[in-house]
């Protein structure tokens, strides 16, 4: 397999039609279901920034141009599965049939926020959904992956765990734990580096040492596949294949998924300050919706009519659910939380300093 980790896997060729041994052969369903997920996560995505601009909410990150990822690899898996994600994969959510409202009311801190306000807005945590938390230090999803899927080996069960880190977080400490885990213990955990092309400003030349970073995983001797992430297909079967082999007990597999981050790191971010407005439409790869949305217009599944209809369709939706979302409050206007809430939901029996600085506030 040492070939996979510097080639490139892909099933789209540029007639949109599926082909060669990759093709995981989805039937029209499954592929209209994906490109439903992958619109709807974007024009959410576009949604919620807006809502930041204007003051609604404190912080936000897009995941244009990298829809497929969370999409095609969430669709791979079984609900039962678990996940780790980053912050770039909020679309798995959907896969998992999370409710719009919630996400949303997440994001603006509100009373049915699941978290109480206790993260960042698009760091999600989704039990039900086992949608592992997702943390503001890049990487240490990585080792809590393997972990997870180590657990899973040691009780005899086929469930598999999967992470995403970004390509600056191959540079952790973290990054080279898990896989080192992974690797002696044979757990059934697929890793992927989203090799995006910018760790916020560094472009991926400055991170990647030379080679793909799929072949990091080589020297581990792990199984490490090189796959087009805005090829819906190519990453469905690649996923599908890592899921499969994990639940046979032959252990990891590490994926590098290339693509790329079409909008700014975060709001927080301007990129127009260390690269083109516009660079990312001329990713060579395309985009993911546009290309899983000619493929199913080339084996006739598909056509500009049902599109439009289905982007109506999910315009309203999105509004409908914010409107929702804002009934059990807002950033700006609350009502908020009353400050007794500090020192709930960490420890299940307060600590002497914590009664203290209660009985400080007078609460």
């Amino acid at each position: 397999m040492r070939d996979l980790a510097f080639s490139l896997v892909r099933v789209l060729d540029p007639k949109h039609k599926a082909v060669g041994d990759w093709d995981p052969k989805l039937d029209a369903d499954t592929l209209r279901t994906g490109l439903r997920h992958m619109m709807l996560l974007r024009i959410y995505d576009d949604r919620m920034q807006t809502l930041q601009r204007t003051g609604k909410l404190s912080f936000y990150m897009k995941s244009l141009g990298e829809e497929a990822v969370a999409i095609a690899q969430g669709m791979a898996l079984r609900d039962d599965d678990i996940l780790f994600p980053s912050y770039r994969q909020p679309g798995l959510q959907l896969v998992r049939g999370r409710d719009l409202v919630d996400m949303m009311c997440h994001c603006i801190s509100n009373q049915r926020d699941n978290v109480k306000g206790r993260q960042m807005p698009v760091h999600y945590s989704w039990r039900e959904g086992n949608f592992v938390s997702i943390s503001s230090p890049v990487g240490t999803q990585f080792p809590q992956a393997v972990g997870a899927a180590m657990a899973f080996a040691y009780r005899g069960e086929e469930n598999v765990a999967i992470s995403w880190v970004g390509d600056g977080t191959a540079a952790e400490g973290d990054f080279h734990y898990a896989i080192n885990f992974a690797a002696v213990y044979r757990a059934p955990v697929i890793l992927n580096v989203v090799n995006n092309q910018w760790a916020i400003s560094t472009h991926m030349n400055l991170s990647a040492g030379g080679s793909t970073f799929a072949a990091r995983g080589i020297a581990y001797d792990l199984p490490s596949i090189r796959v087009d992430g805005n090829d819906f297909l190519a990453l469905y079967a690649v996923t599908q294949w890592a899921a499969e082999r994990a639940r046979q007990g032959l252990g990891a597999t590490f994926i590098e998924v290339l693509t790329y981050r079409g909008e700014a790191h975060s709001t927080s971010d301007d990129p127009t300050r260390y690269r083109p407005k516009d660079e990312w439409k001329s990713w060579p790869l395309g985009d993911p919706v546009e290309r899983l949305k000619a493929h199913l217009k080339a084996i006739g599944e598909w056509d500009n009519k049902k599109h439009k209809a289905l982007e109506k369709e999910l315009n309203e939706l999105v509004v409908k659910s914010y409107k929702k979302a804002e009934e059990f409050g807002t950033l700006d206007e609350g009502p908020y939380p009353p400050a007794s809430t500090l020192f709930e939901d960490v420890y299940k029996n307060e600590l002497p300093h914590l009664r203290k600085q209660r009985q400080q506030l007078g609460v």
